[in-house]
């Protein structure tokens, strides 16, 4: 006899743990560096703040377009429409375009 078993088999697991590197992603999706995690978290807050301030903003510029348009219709009669009332209209179009843009892409 051998002082080795000759019948027992080696068994190795099908998928070996992967070493874990410290600080990196292990690819699940979710930082597990606490840090890096609160700098995304601060980087997504910042822009959100950025984002609802233009849309403030642009509001803000929408409604006095908007009233500026209503004082120049008012000066004018049924016969008559002023060039610039065409222009602020297509301002005020393209900067509505652009706040409901900006909306869809904050949801």
């Amino acid at each position: 006899m051998s002082a080795f078993p000759q019948n027992q088999q080696q068994t190795t697991p099908v998928n070996p743990p992967l070493p874990r590197i410290p600080g990196a992603s292990q690819g699940n999706g979710e930082d597990e560096n606490p840090t890096m995690r609160h700098m995304q978290e601060q980087i997504a807050k910042s822009r959100n703040n950025q984002r609802q301030q233009q849309l403030v903003a642009d509001t803000t510029k929408l409604l006095a377009l908007a009233t500026e348009l209503k004082e120049e219709v008012d000066k004018t009669n049924k016969d008559t429409l002023s060039l610039n009332v065409v222009k602020k209209a297509e301002e005020i179009e393209k900067l509505a375009k652009a706040v409901k843009e900006k909306m869809r892409d904050a949801q």
